[in-house]
């Protein structure tokens, strides 16, 4: 199982994002794999919001409907309680600046048991989980 992050998704669909080629080489790797992938709609969230700024909003919207209509990634929800625990893990990754969706995330992935992230935020690593 592997989660993938705003950072994967963002540098597979911004072809200048310093990581882009790298990013579409790996999704091909998952994609051919039986791996199962997931993401969060807090992800999709603001994957979608940083290629609206950085690109356009009809080129946002498009990866939008492609996203929620891709059938080999599932979307993980949190719930409140999941909001509530990241609250600490915020706060404890303060000096590294860590984002309030990847604390959620790190919480989605420990209750849903996820030890691999596709993403290339290095702080993942310091969460416990391998870093692809």
């Amino acid at each position: 199982m592997i989660f993938i992050d705003t950072g994967a998704f963002l540098a597979r669909h911004h072809g200048s994002d310093q990581y882009h080629a790298e990013a579409v080489r790996k999704w091909r790797e998952l994609t051919e794999s039986n791996l199962r992938l997931f993401t969060s709609n807090i992800v999709i969230v603001e994957t979608i919001t940083l290629l609206a700024r950085r690109l356009s909003h009809p080129f946002a919207a498009e990866r939008a409907r492609n996203m929620y209509a891709d059938e080999e990634v599932s979307i993980l929800r949190p719930a409140a309680e999941d909001e509530r625990a990241a609250i600490p893990i915020f706060e404890k990754y303060a000096d590294v600046r860590v984002s309030f969706t990847d604390c959620i995330t790190c919480v989605l992935m420990r209750r849903h048991k996820i030890r691999r992230v596709f993403g290339f935020d290095r702080h993942f690593a310091d969460m416990g989980f391998e870093f692809l």
